[in-house]
């Protein structure tokens, strides 16, 4: 692999690494771009490229999954979930929560958790990952 190629990995990792920490800011891709010293077309195709998903996948996923834990916990409401993990739209956050999940998010948090109580942190995080690009439908269907 090239240097330079190396160093465009290292900084597309602490673009990744910023939307896990700072998952609730208004992130956006010209802002990671320039924090990853590149144009936003060449770090949104770098990304696709390196992680499988563009930029704003990765960072939906990531408000997604701490959405479901927030609704698990169960004493937010939706509107209030929403904001939590830096969504502005709640059409959009229900939208993409029942595209990744497949079911609402009203659903999600009306459903009783549990069952999942007694398994801990890491592997319920595994467990209850947002599925991505349609697979959500699939799966409930298999």
């Amino acid at each position: 692999m090239r240097r330079q190629d190396l160093d465009d990995l290292v900084r597309l990792r602490r673009a990744r690494d910023r939307m896990d920490r700072d998952y609730t800011e208004p992130l956006d891709v010209p802002a990671l771009a320039r924090d990853a010293l590149m144009s936003p077309g060449h770090f949104s195709r770098s990304f696709r490229a390196a992680f499988g998903e563009t930029p704003y996948s990765y960072l939906m996923t990531r408000r997604i999954e701490r959405a479901k834990a927030l609704l698990r916990r169960g004493d937010l409401t939706v509107t209030e979930v929403c904001m939590a993990v830096g969504c502005t739209s709640l059409g959009s956050f229900s939208s993409r929560f029942t595209e990744l999940v497949g079911e609402s998010p009203s659903a999600y948090r009306a459903r009783n958790h549990d069952d999942g109580a007694a398994i801990p942190a890491c592997m319920a995080k595994i467990h209850t990952r947002p599925v991505r690009n349609g697979e959500a439908g699939r799966a409930a269907r298999s």
